[in-house]
């Protein structure tokens, strides 16, 4: 019987050991209530005591924590509608005041989400649905989560960021949106297009106006060398057939023989034609109006 008796005692010590202590651990922190009324905030990890059967002990969470709510759809400035998904990432800072409005995580994650959409629908409100496709996503969500900041600390939590993790169109009008984009791109297209040809003619022309410059001077600069050269080549010529003019007639009817006299030739001339003087006489002989006038 006493072996039954402390046996009972054990297990009632125990019990009462386990209602006694409690561990906090290092991603945790607690709060110690006596008849609902709290006494104590424990934040620091560690092995505590209470009051069995007469203080009650609430663990809370002091990691940063995170929601990620379902899918809502919101309406830009001008009237499209957007599929919306975003994230948060918060800690519990002042555990009491949690405990007070929002009692456990769940309570937290659905009033953060509700203040949190009604500060995204404010902001999205406020943007055209192509600015916030392109470059208006990070100045969304830092005012989303500057605003939402104030409504968070009422409920003990400090709201660290908050994240559009994806953006996208209602089924029923991805397709009439895609085709204005569409649209909208290949009119850019070919406005592009356009200026790049409208530079192209003006590059082209210059460039043609410029080769027709240059040819015009090179053709000048070569005719005018051209002239200097005959000129030069005309005076030298003069120079070197005027010392001895009988051997430049000569020279100048073998050219012409060679030139009309080809192969089955037939020419008329007179008898006494001067063209034919160097045929009869292959001798240097002054033509017949150069004679001496006694002969």
């Amino acid at each position: 019987m006493k072996k039954y008796i402390a046996i009972g005692l054990i297990i009632a010590l125990g019990f009462i050991a386990l209602q006694t202590i409690y561990i906090v651990g290092e991603w945790q922190q607690g709060l110690v209530f006596q008849f609902g009324e709290p006494r104590r905030v424990t934040r620091d990890p560690g092995l505590y005591f209470k009051i069995p059967f007469v203080q009650d002990l609430v663990l809370l969470d002091k990691r940063v924590l995170g929601t990620e709510p379902q899918t809502a759809e919101y309406l830009t400035l001008d009237k499209k509608r957007l599929l919306v998904d975003h994230v948060s990432r918060w800690q519990i800072t002042d555990p009491l005041l949690f405990y007070r409005t929002v009692r456990d995580e769940t309570g937290a994650m659905a009033r953060l989400d509700q203040v949190i959409a009604g500060r995204l629908r404010e902001e999205i409100a406020r943007h055209q649905f192509i600015d916030i496709v392109r470059e208006k996503r990070e100045p969304i969500v830092a005012s989303v989560t500057v605003g939402s900041r104030p409504a968070a600390e009422s409920f003990g939590i400090t709201l660290l960021e908050v994240r559009i993790r994806r953006i996208d169109l209602p089924t029923e009008v991805q397709a009439s949106v895609f085709a204005r984009m569409q649209a909208e791109r290949e009119r850019i297209a070919k406005r592009y297009r356009a200026e790049g040809e409208e530079k192209a003619l003006e590059t082209r022309a210059a460039a043609d106006k410029q080769r027709e410059i240059t040819l015009a001077t090179a053709y000048g600069q070569s005719q005018i060398e051209r002239g200097e050269g005959d000129a030069r080549a005309a005076a030298v010529t003069a120079q070197a057939f005027s010392q001895d003019v009988e051997f430049y007639g000569f020279v100048r009817r073998l050219q012409v023989y060679e030139t009309i006299l080809g192969a089955g030739s037939k020419i008329m001339l007179p008898p006494k034609s001067d063209l034919l003087r160097y045929l009869e006489s292959p001798q240097l002989v002054p033509p017949a109006s150069a004679a001496p006038a006694g002969n």
